[in-house]
């Protein structure tokens, strides 16, 4: 029987495969077996943390918003907290992310927000008789 030659298939598929890992370290870009293992691993990290830097981004707005509503001399009870339940009472539709920009930008708009914000909370109290 005559001596059949192995295509060029599994070397495709092995390139491909290093082309991914290429800028891994060591064996970890070398060897078919570990650039296999480390490729699963990469994408596991990679899809993990996607969820991730989303809670962790949300964490950090939310933390600049508080800080510069708590900055404000006018109320020291007035938080972050508070600010987000007047908002969802007015039915403003400003995401954190929005607030923090303006936190961050323009710290003097977000005083005016909190403040027009507390100051129709007064006058609706005022207006039903509820305190």
């Amino acid at each position: 029987m005559t001596r059949i030659k192995r295509g060029y298939i599994a070397r495709r598929h092995r390139t491909k495969i290093r082309l991914f890992a290429s800028s891994f370290r060591g064996a970890h870009s070398r060897l078919t077996r570990t650039i296999t293992q480390q490729k699963i691993r990469a994408l596991v990290s990679s899809h993990r943390d996607r969820d991730k830097q989303k809670r962790n981004l949300r964490r950090l707005w939310i933390t600049r918003i508080n800080a510069v509503i708590r900055e404000t001399r006018v109320s020291y009870s007035y938080s972050y907290s508070k600010l987000i339940h007047d908002l969802y009472k007015r039915q403003l539709l400003l995401n954190r992310k929005i607030l923090a920009q303006i936190a961050i930008s323009n710290r003097n708009c977000l005083y005016l927000i909190s403040n027009e914000i507390r100051r129709k909370e007064v006058d609706w109290k005022e207006y039903t008789g509820k305190v």
